[in-house]
């Protein structure tokens, strides 16, 4: 049996169009991440998402096709003068935790819940502590452990 590498892993990429200017890099550093491991992702396995609420359904959608070996999630929810940004992150953190539950498939957690729109910027800007890049690497990181132990048993 040959051995599968990082550069094997196949992902795809869900990315919320709300504050794009925070998940434009967001995204940014999770391509930028799975370059540096030899992983590519294709322009047309990126697949924008109105905002973070509709992220989950698509990840699940995605991942139900068998043709992803995980799903990286980037959006961005800022606290507003409402209850809205309490909704929006729990429905989200819950619906990923669901979906990658139910399809057994890594479904990693990018998704920005900021009080402010510095705080998302910082979270999101070109640097190493980019959580695009963080999401991105945590895909693969589960993947592999998911690997070894069921090549362990």
């Amino acid at each position: 049996m040959t051995q599968k590498t990082e550069s094997d892993i196949r992902l795809a990429i869900v990315v919320s169009r709300f504050n794009e200017k925070v998940t434009s890099g967001l995204l940014k550093g999770a391509l930028a991440s799975l370059d540096e491991l030899g992983i590519s992702v294709a322009k047309d396995l990126i697949f924008d998402a109105p905002g973070a609420f509709e992220i989950p359904l698509i990840a699940q959608t995605l991942a139900q096709t068998n043709n992803f070996d995980a799903i990286v999630c980037l959006g961005c929810v800022i606290k507003g003068d409402t209850a809205h940004f309490e909704y929006i992150s729990e429905a989200t953190s819950a619906g990923l935790m669901n979906a990658t539950l139910a399809t057994e498939i890594p479904i990693s957690f990018g998704i920005l819940a900021t009080y402010t729109a510095e705080q998302a910027f910082v979270r999101s800007r070109d640097d190493m502590e980019n959580k695009g890049r963080e999401a991105a690497l945590a895909c693969v990181e589960s993947v592999k452990l998911l690997r070894q132990i069921k090549n362990a048993v």
